[in-house]
């Protein structure tokens, strides 16, 4: 299986913004439509949040996720959110930051993160501190030594900048200007 992450507008031709395919990098606009139209692909949309670059969060209120979510959850990391793990996500159980039983925590985007077993049991384990931010996608794990260690991954998307949403002026003169 292989993830081609590419903004809607891209998708239906009103824009050349890249795409980029999980583990490989940044393809170019057509070739990511090429791949798109091809009989054999199969698809499932994402939405994306265009200030953030992340999924949106749907929600849910039981224990277990459902696919969407775990999906979700998976394209956004990408890999265990320990810093220096590198399992994909879909390998890696989904943890719940806030822990659902005993803190109320949600099963949702917000409260998930990918992690492999090792890291999952860890996480409880005493003396060690994680803690993961899915929307700015900082990840931090301290030691019982006291040492910390860092990590941020890139987004799905970029985020569009405030440029790129704004209409062309209609008062400004045709190209070549």
């Amino acid at each position: 299986m292989v993830y081609v992450h590419m903004p809607i507008d891209t998708a239906l031709s009103m824009s050349e913004t890249g795409a980029s395919i999980d583990g490989i990098g940044p393809i170019p606009a057509a070739y990511a439509r090429e791949i798109m139209t091809n009989p054999k692909s199969i698809w499932r949309k994402v939405l994306c949040d265009p200030a953030t670059g992340n999924p949106v969060d749907l929600g849910r209120s039981s224990y277990r996720p459902n696919s969407t979510i775990r999906k979700l959850v998976e394209v956004r990391d990408r890999m265990c959110v320990v810093p220096w793990c590198r399992r994909p996500a879909r390998h890696c159980d989904f943890d719940h930051q806030q822990q659902w039983a005993k803190d109320n925590g949600s099963t949702s985007t917000d409260n998930a993160a990918p992690r492999c077993r090792k890291h999952h049991r860890l996480k409880n384990a005493p003396g060690w501190i994680q803690d993961y931010d899915p929307v700015h996608g900082t990840s931090s794990v301290t030691t019982p030594l006291g040492v910390t260690y860092t990590d941020k991954r890139e987004t799905v998307l970029p985020p569009r900048s405030s440029e790129t949403d704004s209409a062309p002026d209609p008062n400004d003169d045709p190209p070549p200007f």
